[in-house]
């Protein structure tokens, strides 16, 4: 438990940067106005939630700020030990429009001594003796958090439009395949009926219209079997195996052989159904066998077409965390993976791709969807330093208990003056309009705060890379 001290003396306040330009006099009144307690190692000082009713002041020791936020959770900033941070009810100086509780938890994280200050004391010393500071703070506070809450709204919207956009294309290819062959298949199977019935009229017996569907089924069943050919190789079959349809008097032995050829046929097959289905009955069968093999293409391409449309759903799903709980264990390459399909209708075809994944990296405990926004941020950078042409690398590691995701891009470069400063809020090297700066700070509070891991950079032209190193144990997370 907190103790409280006596009062404090002038000079010890003189020391803390606060208070260090201020005459005798007023740091005689903030002594007498003020008391300094004492906390031991994980105790609350000031706790979110709570009636704002004191400004604390570090002396000793060692403190961290910690804020429960409604996007972001729980955001813990990195643990200070300089003297005259401070924290509590820093903005009791707006009087009535002050926040009635505490905005933040403020931890001492080793044995520590505060300077704490009543809010309403607080308040009126800032507006006695600093004025027209006092009104320059009210107007700072207030533009910034309303420009704050704009650009917010904006980077989300930005990004929503960016993942729709992506997602969009990437579904119109498959949807627009699969309505082309559902319109091929129906003039198809009204062709193949009809030619059935036509073998019928002329009286193909019932055992040779029985080997005819057994040769079909073989044909549709190897489709998917058949090597890999080069057009060299594909044309050379088509010419050999339409000289051998017309051998057989079949009249339209080219329309024939394409399809014919992609099933895997070669005039040595033409030989054996010949000997099963007789001279009078080729011709008609082998229209009717064209038909069946296309039919089949046609079905696998919906299949294909189908199943393309599935996996981006369930990409999008993975990408959006809408149906699990916000605090799981996760592989992170399936998080990777489905960032990744988002993005593929807005990676520039001059662009490729690399993935190395350690797959021996165990499943990491994190609230998945955040995760996702980090790693969109780092992949719209990356793909915004290169421009059409580049490498994008994405690889996965683990060193002892932290898993290491690295995103790596081709592009111009972080210069070496601005990298201590890129994962300032609002701080960007894009022209005015195309960027907020606002991508890199939210990762870095997810990261960081939200999952009590790190986020660095190296970067030399041509070559910049993004680490991101996050705890593989769960007791990590940064505490509410």
């Amino acid at each position: 438990m907190s103790e409280t001290e006596t009062q404090i003396g002038i000079d010890e306040l003189r020391k803390l940067f606060l208070f260090e330009r201020l005459t005798d006099e007023q740091l005689t009144t903030l002594a007498r106005s003020g008391r300094v307690q004492t906390y031991a190692q994980d105790e609350d000082i000031v706790r979110q939630g709570e009636p704002a009713e004191c400004f604390a002041v570090l002396i000793e020791g060692e403190v961290q700020m910690i804020s429960e936020t409604v996007a972001a959770g729980t955001v813990a900033m990195p643990r200070t030990s300089q003297p005259g941070v401070y924290g509590g009810a820093t903005a009791a100086y707006l009087g009535d429009r002050a926040p009635q509780t505490y905005q933040h938890t403020l931890r001492a994280t080793a044995p520590s001594r505060v300077f704490m200050l009543p809010a309403r004391k607080f308040g009126y010393i800032v507006a006695e003796w600093f004025p027209m500071g006092m009104h320059l703070l009210d107007g700072l506070m207030s533009g910034g958090r309303m420009q704050r809450e704009i650009i917010d709204r904006r980077q989300r919207l930005t990004a929503l439009g960016t993942i729709t956009a992506g997602l969009t294309h990437e579904l119109n290819n498959p949807a627009a395949a699969a309505v082309r062959a559902v319109g091929e298949l129906r003039s198809l199977v009204k062709g193949a009926r009809r030619q059935l019935a036509q073998l019928a009229e002329d009286g193909i017996p019932p055992e040779r219209l029985r080997a005819l569907i057994e040769v079909q089924e073989a044909c549709t069943g190897g489709l998917a079997a058949q090597p890999k050919r080069s057009p060299l190789e594909i044309a050379d079959a088509e010419d050999e195996l339409g000289e051998a349809l017309e051998e057989l008097g079949v009249d339209n032995a080219w329309d024939l052989a394409p399809p014919l050829v992609t099933a895997g046929f070669t005039p040595e097959h033409l030989e054996e159904i010949r000997e099963k289905l007789g001279e009078r009955h080729i011709a008609g069968s082998l229209n009717w066998l064209t038909k069946a093999v296309e039919i089949a293409q046609m079905l696998n391409e919906v299949t294909d077409a189908t199943d393309r449309i599935t996996t981006l759903i369930r990409s999008a799903k993975q990408y959006s965390q809408m149906d699990r709980a916000p605090f799981q264990q996760i592989d992170v390459h399936e998080l990777l993976d489905s960032t990744i399909a988002i993005f593929r209708g807005k990676i520039p075809p001059g662009i490729s791709v690399v993935t190395e994944y350690d797959r021996t990296l165990p499943a990491i405990p994190c609230y998945a969807g955040e995760l996702n926004q980090v790693w969109t941020n780092l992949i719209h950078n990356a793909l915004d330093a290169m421009g059409p042409d580049g490498t994008l690398t994405i690889r996965t590691a683990h060193d002892a208990d932290e898993a290491i995701v690295e995103i790596g891009d081709t592009g111009h470069g972080v210069p070496e003056a601005i990298k201590d400063r890129i994962f300032e809020p609002f701080f960007t090297t894009k022209t005015v309009g195309e960027g907020t700066g606002l991508g890199l700070d939210i990762s870095y509070r997810i990261v960081a705060g939200r999952h009590g891991g790190e986020i660095k950079v190296r970067s030399v032209p041509g070559d910049t890379w993004f680490e991101v190193r996050l705890p593989l144990r769960e007791a990590s997370i940064a505490p509410a």
